[in-house]
């Protein structure tokens, strides 16, 4: 099996719909022993998702802006294993007035909030992970959405994705001497719980049925899923610092949005 023997370390597990969900179900059906993290109220609902996996893992806590956290969860792996396989970053987070069209009136404070899970985090995990990881080789991949474009509604968070994708050059460079692959998954659009707090997530959904030469389903995570999980093995051993897409193509043809798409300013 693609995974077997590997100890893997997935975040971002909050519903069965979400990309993370998939990651880890494909795993453990690749012959992966995992871990899950959560924090705070959302602890409930990882272990809820937990629990339809095909074998229930454990699931410690960790909230990623706090150093504390990051370094207990370091020593509880060391700990449990050791050693660590592989790392998905699949944490993201933009209070409200940074999505919707808020992109010019956003306050700091809430930027800052954005930047810091949905970007810094990645860095900070990395870095309190990298002695598990370096042990033999291990791989880092995170969730992306392509930053290219200005995407309606996406805002703040848009600026996030765009510096994880410049973290994950960095992080590559200064943690590839030790063996440790890091990438990215652009993914298409999914309807997952996230994609739900984005005000015009539907407009999304029109370009990727319009440009997806290989076609996308919006409810399946599964194709992104394995994608990540191709990362996390021992098949892609030369890859590092690379995004890679998986969102049927559209980024090879132009992921420009339609006129119709685009909310004109208001007068």
């Amino acid at each position: 099996m693609l995974l077997d023997g590997k100890r893997l370390l997935i975040t971002g597990v909050l519903d069965p719909r979400s990309i993370a969900f998939f990651v880890a179900k494909v795993a453990q059906e690749q012959g992966a022993e995992i871990v899950l993290t959560g924090f705070g109220r959302g602890m409930r609902l990882t272990q809820r998702a937990a629990d339809r996996l095909p074998e229930t893992p454990d699931i410690l806590e960790l909230d990623v802006t706090q150093p504390e956290h990051l370094t207990a969860v370091a020593a509880q792996l060391d700990e449990r294993w050791g050693r660590l396989d592989g790392v998905l970053h699949a944490i993201g987070f933009a209070p409200a007035s940074c999505l919707g069209g808020g992109f010019l009136d956003a306050p700091w404070e809430d930027v800052a909030t954005a930047l810091h899970v949905s970007t810094y985090s990645y860095a900070a995990l990395g870095r309190s992970l990298a002695d598990l990881l370096a042990v033999d080789g291990g791989s880092i991949v995170g969730l992306d959405f392509d930053a290219q474009i200005a995407w309606p509604g996406y805002d703040w968070m848009g600026v996030a994705k765009a510096g994880l994708e410049s973290a994950n050059r960095y992080l590559a460079r200064d943690l590839g001497p030790r063996g440790i692959r890091v990438n990215l998954v652009a993914a298409g659009p999914l309807h997952t719980m996230a994609a739900r707090s984005i005000d015009g997530f539907g407009d999304f959904e029109s370009v990727w049925q319009e440009r997806a030469p290989l076609g996308w389903d919006l409810r399946d995570p599964e194709p992104v899923a394995r994608t990540v999980c191709a990362l996390l093995s021992d098949w892609m051993p030369a890859v590092t610092g690379e995004i890679v897409h998986v969102d049927g193509g559209v980024h090879a043809v132009g992921a420009g949005v339609p006129d119709d798409v685009v909310t004109p300013a208001e007068d």
